[in-house]
């Protein structure tokens, strides 16, 4: 079984990445193909077909129907096929899966497990990345890693004092300590780091223009499996937050990722920086996108080298954990409780011959903690 939980969203592309063009990716392990039709909706299919495998993503797409590159097999946007070469008779099972998908916040979001149990309900918000008073400047990375990595890393920002020095680590982020609260029931991990006295870091000091020092919050959202969200106030020392209203005097940064995985070593991390200042200001979305891309890398740089580290001594190796690995440990338990409920096999069905009926496991498999 997969270590990451089945019957559950996970963002697949932006929005404006599916066009007319037949995109590939894999999610899951899954090799997806996505398109958009002519009336706007968004199309998954699995990325093969099913005479030879040839994949469709490099294949051609005319009208709202994909043509296989290698024989021509056509497929419409559920996964049927509807033209094969030579004859006119399609055999019964010539079609693809289909994947049930949904645009949310300028985010694809695709179902990856049994299209029945799909609901859109379900899919955590983050507003802001499509609301015109915020100003968003994104990207994604391709990690070398597993997706654990990636969720470890960013539950834990002690790494920026010093990972990302020079861009947005200082060393208060480090000797400041952290709050960690798990809401059981919406399966959501909070974790706060509060800097009321804090060295400015260029990042926020060259896009917001304050000189000196700062009051710095970090609170983080992760919303397994996939969404990660940090809510970054910046304001002057000696600004605090009004007791109730709006908070109109500080700068405010949200930050988020989404964490896909492409395969069990694989990540697609995408990245998100939104701000409520400065709206129309393209030289600051420009340094804001640049030297946030860099912070991104230097995360990447790390998972890959750590990546390779894990699975080298995955069996002989005991973790030490500490303070402020308990936002971590806490998302890594709330993943194996979704993998455990979502990756379970389904009870077996009464057996309608005279064979008995094999019983169903009781339990899914074992998780690894990466």
């Amino acid at each position: 079984m997969p270590s990451w939980p089945l019957n559950q969203w996970y963002v697949a592309a932006y929005s404006q990445e599916v066009g007319d063009d037949l995109l590939g990716r894999t999610i899951c392990d899954e090799p997806l193909v996505m398109y958009r039709t002519s009336d706007g909706e968004v199309v998954a299919l699995a990325d093969r077909c099913v005479h030879r495998r040839f994949p469709l993503s490099m294949s051609n797409r005319v009208d709202d129907m994909i043509v296989c590159g290698y024989h021509g097999f056509t497929y419409d946007k559920g996964g049927q096929c509807v033209a094969a070469p030579a004859q006119k008779r399609i055999p019964r099972t010539a079609r693809v899966p289909s994947f049930v998908v949904h645009e949310l916040d300028g985010f694809v979001w695709v179902w990856i497990g049994d299209a029945d149990r799909a609901d859109t309900a379900l899919i955590p918000r983050a507003p802001w990345l499509d609301d015109p008073r915020y100003t968003t400047v994104r990207g994604m990375e391709p990690l070398k890693a597993r997706y654990g990595l990636l969720v470890d890393n960013l539950l834990d920002l002690s790494h920026e004092t010093y990972l990302h020095g020079g861009y947005i680590g200082t060393p208060e982020v480090a000797e400041t300590p952290i709050t960690t609260e798990v809401d059981e029931e919406a399966n959501v991990v909070y974790v706060s780091r509060h800097m009321a006295d804090a060295e400015c870091p260029s990042l926020y000091s060259k896009s917001t223009g304050i000189e000196g020092r700062i009051t710095r919050w970090q609170d983080i959202e992760y919303h397994p499996p996939c969404l990660y969200l940090l809510h970054s106030r910046i304001a002057p020392v000696g600004v605090l937050p009004p007791a109730d209203g709006p908070d109109d005097q500080a700068f405010h940064v949200e930050v988020a990722y989404a964490i896909t995985p492409e395969t069990e070593h694989s990540t697609h991390d995408f990245w998100m920086v939104a701000r409520d200042f400065a709206l129309d200001d393209q030289e600051i979305s420009t340094f804001l996108a640049e030297n946030n891309r860099t912070v991104v890398l230097q995360d990447v740089t790390a998972l890959d080298v750590l990546e390779v580290v894990v699975e080298g001594e995955k069996d002989s190796y005991q973790e030490l954990s500490i303070n402020i690995d308990t936002g971590g440990l806490a998302a890594r338990r709330l993943l194996k409780k979704l993998v455990d409920e979502g990756n379970a096999p389904a009870p077996q069905t009464t057996a309608t011959t005279d064979a008995p009926a094999v019983p169903a496991p009781t339990s899914g498999d074992p998780v690894p903690t990466a």
